[in-house]
């Protein structure tokens, strides 16, 4: 009789995959819940204490870690040596192992405490797993219910899986574990309130689907969400639409993170990765009505979040143009009916999103070879900020110049925003050098830069782009300052009686 194992968390299907593994001459090892669902179901199963010769013990954390466990696993039926030492010791070969971890995500992304997190760590199933697929060419290694179908398929077929299968069950096992032991690292990196970033990690990522393409047609792209959902655009339900492509997803989930850094309604047009239109109001339809105004070329096309729910008094006005995506914590019921007319226009709700990650908040960005880490970049509140120039800002141009920064956080370096009551009216962006990006942000405000404000997110080396703004009409500028070359600027600012407020921090974006 061949033997199989099975211990898993998720024991959907579980008992029909056992069930017909017994149909095809499988005599069945179980432990703990698992052996108790298998026998209710009918299963005859063999308690895994039976091999072991020792009792499940120390509150179920010492189960499987026994010889005649891994060396079922782990022993090669060809090899005279391994099959010595077996029948030595009394092991018997397992041919098939089934096993899927303790469900550690799912505790700790609801109420647990320190104990329960630790206590859901899973360490005879990740070893049975990685010794299975360390063997993968005697042993079938199981980890989803997914896979349930294709392994008794191919045993009633062939009367065993193939190599291929079983290559491909134990890269899937490799992931498996990896993803888990990088899930619990980078929980208690963060739950242990650890600074620095570790000298080895694994990023653990669950995929959420396959996409139509990568950046262009001829790339293959998925995305993939953290081992513990956090919110953002992979938590997103998608209401409508055909399938998200790869620039949808980032195009969206830089909308979506602007829109959510303000207070009030806010409304945020986004075109390859870039903002085009970003806007205030009292309320969302009044909020898309001057994001739109501020730049209605560029929006044709793009992505639009709003950080308030939206109804169908706005769907009517958005419905007016072309766009790809819309993101919204919520859509009415009215809404999504008037947003039903344009079958391909994708529908993201956003819902309520988690107040805090477990997991540590760093940017990864692939590189040749490799990747880089960093912590967000976070925006330092405007009481910190220091008034350089002789004028000092009047409230409106205080609350201009604060809207303006944190736009400019989220545009391409070099990157210039001009904007005036609570919207932008021309934004220079990707520019290799600052004149260039201000002279492409002015061109877009035109004769509405006359009483606005800039904002830079570095400094100016050179005082030409401050001359520049001060002749189409800009009164205030915010920028880091540290430039050797700021009392240049400085003295152009005060000669046209500008004022200038220095943040002391820059915000590239690459």
């Amino acid at each position: 009789m061949k033997r199989a194992l099975i211990s898993v968390s998720d024991k959907s299907g579980v008992a029909d995959f056992a069930a017909g593994l017994v149909a095809l001459g499988f005599t069945i090892i179980s432990t703990g819940g698992t052996s108790k669902l298998l026998r209710q179901s009918g299963v005859d199963t063999t308690e895994v204490e039976s091999l072991t010769g020792f009792p499940e013990m120390m509150d179920g954390r010492l189960k499987t870690l026994h010889p005649s466990v891994h060396g079922g696993l782990l022993m090669r039926p060809d090899e005279p040596e391994d099959r010595a030492a077996a029948k030595a010791n009394g092991i018997s070969p397992i041919e098939i192992l089934c096993v899927n971890l303790y469900p550690f995500a799912a505790t700790v992304a609801g109420e647990h405490t320190l104990d329960q997190a630790i206590e859901n760590i899973d360490i005879g199933g990740p070893a049975m797993l990685r010794s299975a697929a360390k063997n993968h060419r005697y042993v079938t290694v199981v980890t989803s219910p997914t896979q349930y179908g294709q392994v008794l398929h191919e045993i009633s077929e062939k009367g065993t899986t193939s190599d291929k299968l079983r290559r491909e069950l134990a890269v899937s096992a490799f992931f498996h574990t990896a993803h888990y032991d990088g899930l619990i690292s980078q929980y208690f990196h963060q739950a242990f309130g650890l600074k620095e970033m570790p000298s080895e990690m694994g990023l653990p990522m669950r995929k959420v689907s396959d996409l139509r393409y990568g950046e262009n047609p001829h790339q293959s792209a998925s995305f993939y969400q953290t081992g513990v959902p956090s919110g953002g655009l992979a938590s997103a339900r998608v209401l409508q639409g055909k399938e998200l492509s790869y620039c949808n997803i980032n195009d969206a989930d830089t909308a979506w993170r602007l829109a959510s850094e303000f207070g009030q309604p806010a409304a945020v047009a986004v075109k390859h990765a870039t903002p085009c239109g970003v806007a205030l109001g009292d309320s969302p339809l009044q909020a898309y009505q001057k994001a739109y105004d501020a730049d209605p070329v560029s929006i044709f096309g793009g992505i639009v979040a709003l950080n308030r729910p939206v109804d169908a008094a706005t769907a009517e006005v958005m419905s007016a143009i072309f766009l790809d995506v819309i993101v919204a914590p919520e859509f009415s019921e009215e809404a999504q009916e008037v947003f039903a007319r344009k079958k391909n226009l994708r529908l993201l709700a956003m819902g309520t999103q988690p107040t805090r990650s477990l997991l540590p908040e760093w940017n990864v960005h692939s590189v040749q070879g490799g990747f880089l880490l960093q912590t967000p970049d976070e925006l330092k509140s405007p009481e910190a900020w220091q008034v350089a120039s002789q004028r000092v800002p009047t409230a409106g141009e205080w609350e201009d110049l604060h809207f303006a920064w944190t736009v400019v956080k989220y545009v391409k370096s070099n990157a210039i925003v001009i904007a005036k009551g609570g919207r932008t009216l021309g934004i220079g962006t990707g520019q290799t050098n600052r004149r260039d990006a201000t002279l492409q942000a002015l061109l877009g405000a035109g004769e509405r830069a006359r009483g606005a404000v800039m904002a830079s997110d570095a400094f100016f080396p050179m005082p030409d782009s401050i001359d520049f703004a001060a002749r189409a009409g800009v009164t205030a500028v915010v920028h880091p300052g540290g430039s050797l070359r700021d009392a240049d600027s400085l003295s152009v600012a005060d000669e046209a009686e500008m004022a200038v407020a220095l943040t002391g921090s820059r915000h590239f974006r690459h």
